[in-house]
């Protein structure tokens, strides 16, 4: 089983007004709510290519109904912790150039944090993986993501983790499956500047060394890379209209691990994790699944 979780999930609030006028007030053309949070993205993604999971996190309030209702609808297993206060809301506003709002979440107390340590540690056994992504909300402990790595290892089972800084540098010794850092993530990870494709494959190699088991390095307009114990691999860049950057990176992440946890192959996992990426790139929300399988005979990838 593949169980994602979000510790910080919420409703995106997307609004679209053709101009923004600050001091004013402005009239919206458009306007939809979407369940968000890293995690609950890689979890719709690999609905949609046939792989199931369970959604774990927090969740409170009528909008944390809003989130669980969404994902039953979708047929998404999920057993959430539930919290005192709302799951936050984090607003869009598209106008000539887009700004995000995003909430703090929820003050979680020391009862609602056992609990979900809880349920991890009661559901996950050996052969699952767990994908940790994502921020975390503010009252939470520095380290908490090292405690549920902890849980995780002691159960047997397999770990993802996308996120950055520190809580990606102490993970890595415990052998993630995968970690997956855009170019600019890997350069603030390792205090350095990368000039060039060498520079990005010298670093994301470092990454292997330091103990994950597979490196993707997303680099937008330049494709992706793969890296392995068996080799180093660049994908080709898909050219169709660019409407959407938010879930691009769960989205190969979820094509990734769906392809993977049936395959063991990390080659053919990539090309997934590609046509994933790429397909909600190139659509208003996460890709449906028959985009996604349009796009996967023109991913084409090489060794370098």
């Amino acid at each position: 089983m593949i169980y994602t979780l979000t510790l910080n999930p919420s409703i995106d609030y997307i609004v679209h007004i053709k101009q923004l006028n600050t001091g004013n007030v402005n009239r919206m053309t458009e306007d939809f709510k979407l369940p968000g949070g890293k995690g609950i993205n890689v979890s719709r993604i690999l609905q949609r290519i046939g792989s199931s999971s369970c959604a774990l996190g927090f969740l409170g309030g009528f909008t944390g109904d809003f989130i669980e209702k969404w994902l039953v609808e979708e047929g998404i297993r999920s057993q959430f912790t539930k919290v005192e206060q709302d799951t936050r809301i984090n607003v869009k506003l598209k106008a000539e150039e887009e700004t995000e709002i995003n909430g703090l979440g929820p003050d979680l107390n020391d009862d609602e944090i056992n609990r979900l340590k809880f349920t991890l540690s009661e559901l996950i056994t050996t052969g699952d993986i767990v994908v940790l992504s994502g921020s975390t909300p503010g009252s939470l402990r520095e380290g908490f993501y090292q405690k549920l790595v902890k849980i995780i290892k002691e159960n047997g089972a397999e770990f993802v983790i996308d996120t950055t800084g520190d809580d990606l540098l102490a993970a890595l010794p415990e052998k993630p499956l995968l970690v997956k850092p855009n170019n600019h993530e890997l350069a603030e990870l390792y205090h350095t500047n990368l000039q060039s494709l060498d520079d990005i494959i010298t670093y994301g190699k470092k990454l292997l060394t330091d103990g994950a088991k597979n490196v993707i390095i997303s680099m937008a307009g330049d494709g992706a890379l793969l890296i392995t114990e068996d080799g180093t691999y660049l994908s080709n860049v898909l050219k169709h209209e660019v409407k959407n950057s938010v879930g691009a990176g769960d989205s190969m992440i979820a094509g990734f691990i769906g392809e993977f946890s049936k395959s063991s192959d990390a080659l053919e996992a990539f090309k997934w994790g590609v046509a994933c990426g790429s397909a909600t790139t190139f659509s208003d929300d996460l890709a449906s699944a028959k985009f996604i399988n349009d796009l996967l005979p023109e991913i084409t990838v090489k060794n370098i």
